[in-house]
């Protein structure tokens, strides 16, 4: 691709997606950080009259932010990897056939957390399992496909973009819609649909620091290129490192707004 339309197109999609990225995000925080403790303020006669008018407004803005913000990121991931030459490492062999290969095995480990997590019931085992599922497709990324640092970081971020996407528009909408009409009608919403959408809106709010710092990591390349043999952590190098200590300081950091959310109150 002509080196000028490909940065035109870079630009305006890089924009486009972080416009919806922050329309997304900002809403998923407000649901967790904000309605979720006010919410267990209200009686039922208060919910029946604020959530109809509320949340029907807020997902609409909160479900568009996510299809946006993953439709501009599959275009922008497109213009800048796959035909602006970041996908490979400098002399690794250019197998596109192999990297689109390893694209589907993402795709299939992105439903197979889907299937995990409705069929297992303690929790934190299947987030567990999820991470090690996350953790054996950078691997095969790096091994076999032999994906540029750069290329790797941006990776790790689609998926869990992919994932938080995957979430709001099969778990979190249906069930929201369920829960809304309940609650309208003036019966209680079914504890399992409620569960269902707390659960993946807790993990996408979880997932979703660690995927700001990889949505805008290739412009720090100290942290996603330190690959040099010299500084290696029990033999991994830096650059994997990092991507472990992202992901753990991003969950530790959501852990605290949780709990300072739960801590604010109302005058």
């Amino acid at each position: 691709m002509n080196p000028a339309l490909n940065e035109l197109i870079n630009a305006i999609f890089r924009w486009l997606h972080v416009v919806a990225g922050v329309a997304w995000v900002g809403h998923l925080y407000f649901f967790n950080f904000v309605n979720g403790p006010f919410a267990k303020t209200m009686d039922a006669a208060t919910k029946k009259a604020v959530v109809p008018e509320l949340m029907p407004r807020a997902l609409f803005w909160f479900r568009w932010g996510a299809a946006w913000t993953f439709i501009t990121g599959i275009m922008l991931f497109g213009a800048v990897y796959y035909m602006g030459g970041f996908l490979f490492e400098g002399d690794a062999e250019k197998n596109y056939g192999l990297a689109l290969g390893l694209s589907v095995l993402a795709l299939v480990a992105i439903f197979l957390y889907d299937v995990i997590q409705k069929q297992m019931k303690g929790t934190m085992v299947a987030n567990a399992i999820c991470l090690i599922l996350l953790a054996a497709v950078y691997v095969a990324l790096r091994k076999v496909g032999h994906f540029s640092s750069k290329a790797l970081y941006i990776h790790v971020g689609a998926i869990l973009g992919t994932v938080m996407a995957m979430n709001v528009w099969m778990r979190i909408w249906p069930a929201q819609k369920k829960i809304i009409a309940a609650i309208k009608a003036g019966t209680a919403p079914d504890a399992d649909v409620v569960a269902l959408a707390g659960l993946r809106s807790r993990q996408n709010t979880f997932m979703s620091v660690p995927l700001i710092f990889f949505m805008v990591s290739n412009h720090f390349p100290l942290m996603f290129g330190d690959t040099d043999p010299a500084h290696r952590l029990v033999g991994i190098p830096m650059r994997d490192v990092t991507v472990v200590l992202i992901i753990l300081a991003g969950f530790g950091l959501v852990h605290l707004l949780y709990k300072k959310s739960a801590s604010v109150q109302g005058l």
